[in-house]
């Protein structure tokens, strides 16, 4: 009779700040930083969530089509976003704000995108970072073929390819995950593994925990309090060192919570319940800082009012530039789709011009057949 192979239990995720905002150590990983360096990630946190709120709430007023929250998320996007060097790049899908602000992506070009006004806001060899993918799980097929050129052009770096738990039930993540495993790939491959594929539980993704995927394909994975910035940070830049010395791939599974629904067109109440996300909501990663840097006395109130009144201007900012955005021509859509002129796209192009130009400007900038 066949018995199971797995261990009897799974060691705990990496912590190094505890729920309560109490440090812990890990024999693996350290992490020394300076008071400085400790508010730095509090105010990323802090303002990438502003950001996000104040998009939500532009899109409640009709100003983007759709948003896409990381409420809850702050922790394993800044801690991996700055366990990046210039040399690395990322491919993400469509919630990583928080990576895209450790990246100096300016947010307004966050809203472009979800407003409808651009299909890639950023230049991503200036950012070091892809543009938004929305089609699940394809963008880990495009890390794994940019790792293979910085390898191959011996470039000493490596690619950041962020996900969530329900993109590991697509078929690209493990082509992704073979091709890079067995050439070596300098990948690092990072789960946000939030609980929730829009409304399927983790528990219809995997039978077991994430991060055991990788072994199955021959390389490292390591589970992390995605909660933790401290120790997000200390697991992704050890993984992305690894990575970068040649030592091939690694499978980041940061366990985190989705707070916020999926998108602004989702009702998550359908299908979890209060008492979980109020669990949830106890382990907030922005709480868990500050009661650090309370306790430690490395910010005074001074510094956490400031703080308060710099998110407020960056709301203000944010709202004014979203209102102000350009609306592009009927014909951008043809602009980017190659390096450079092209039969079928400019024959599209002309079809749709003849088509607008059967229109003229009426009384107050109405349409009418001509």
């Amino acid at each position: 009779m066949l018995t199971s192979r797995f261990p009897a239990h799974d060691p705990d995720p990496v912590q190094l700040l505890d729920p309560a905002g109490r440090r812990v150590a890990h024999p693996d990983h350290e992490l020394d930083l300076t008071p400085e360096e400790y508010r730095a990630l509090y105010r990323d946190m802090l303002l990438v969530r502003r950001i996000d709120t104040e998009a939500t709430v532009l899109q409640r007023q009709g100003e983007l089509g759709l948003w896409a929250s990381l409420l809850g998320q702050e922790a394993a996007q800044i801690g991996a976003g700055r366990a990046l060097r210039p040399q690395d790049f990322v491919f993400s899908s469509y919630r990583e704000h928080g990576v895209a602000w450790c990246r100096g992506i300016p947010p307004i070009d966050l809203l472009g995108f979800w407003r409808g006004t651009a299909h890639g806001s950023w230049d991503p060899y200036r950012a070091g970072m892809a543009n938004y993918q929305v089609v699940v799980g394809g963008h880990a097929l495009h890390g794994v073929g940019y790792g293979m050129g910085l390898r191959l052009d011996g470039a000493d770096g490596a690619v950041l390819v962020c996900f969530g738990d329900g993109a590991t039930s697509q078929g690209d993540v493990h082509e992704a995950f073979t091709y890079a495993a067995v050439f070596d790939a300098p990948v690092v491959f990072y789960c946000q593994n939030n609980h929730w594929a829009i409304s399927e539980p983790l528990s219809r993704q995997t039978r077991v925990p994430l991060y055991r995927r990788a072994h199955g394909y021959g390389f490292p994975g390591v589970r992390v309090d995605g909660n933790d910035v401290l120790a997000t940070l200390a697991v992704t830049d050890a993984a992305l060192e690894h990575a970068r010395s040649g030592s091939g791939p690694v499978l980041i599974e940061a366990v985190t919570y989705r707070m916020a629904p999926h998108t602004t067109s989702d009702d998550a109440t359908r299908y979890r319940s209060p008492d979980e996300v109020a669990e949830w909501v106890a382990r907030d990663p922005i709480t868990r800082l500050r009661a650090y840097l309370e306790h430690e006395r490395f910010a005074d109130p001074a510094f956490f009012t400031a703080l308060d009144e710099e998110a407020d201007r960056l709301a203000v900012r944010l709202r004014t530039e979203c209102r102000a955005l350009p609306d592009p021509g009927p014909t951008a859509v043809f602009d980017h789709v190659y390096a450079g002129p092209h039969p079928l796209i400019d024959a599209g192009r002309a079809r749709l011009t003849e088509f607008l130009d059967q229109f003229t400007d009426g009384p107050e900038g109405t349409r009418t057949w001509s």
